[in-house]
């Protein structure tokens, strides 16, 4: 299991302003190309997310769905990418003084992302998910909308 975490200079309130706009997911979620659709109920649990991943021409659609929304505090998404499989994401975030702590923790649940090793898998997100903090960092502190 893969966690990183970082501190943001803007309250967990606009964090999860960024999570809640499902438009927003390709521009701090690594790996997202394009969104394709956001369920009317977003973030809602049971809702979707309807995006695509990968670079051009080798495009696949899938989807993230909300298993747990309570903000400003924890979301957690089921986020599929078949053929690779799916995972299960989960954002914490806590107030500071200066701001809020973000703790980004995901692993593989289901298909063949499972059969790779645990130490390479979490080297692997870890290092994605530094670049996903980061660019949710971006967009918190910015105000993203």
């Amino acid at each position: 299991m893969a966690v990183v975490i970082r501190t943001i200079a803007a309250e967990p309130e606009a964090v999860f302003r960024v999570l809640a706009n499902g438009w927003l997911y390709p521009a701090w979620v690594v790996g997202a190309a394009r969104m394709r659709g956001v369920d009317d109920a977003w973030p809602e649990e049971q809702s979707a997310l309807h995006h695509s991943f990968g670079s051009w021409p080798f495009l696949l659609n899938d989807k993230t769905v909300s298993l747990e929304w309570d903000p400003p505090r924890r979301a957690r998404m089921r986020a599929r990418g078949w053929p690779i499989g799916e995972a299960e994401v989960i954002v914490e975030v806590k107030r500071r003084p200066d701001g809020c702590v973000v703790r980004l923790t995901e692993d593989a649940v289901e298909g063949p992302g499972r059969l790779v090793p645990g130490v390479i898998r979490t080297i692997g997100i870890t290092i994605r998910n530094r670049e996903t903090l980061r660019r949710l960092a971006f967009l918190a502190e910015g105000g993203g909308r």
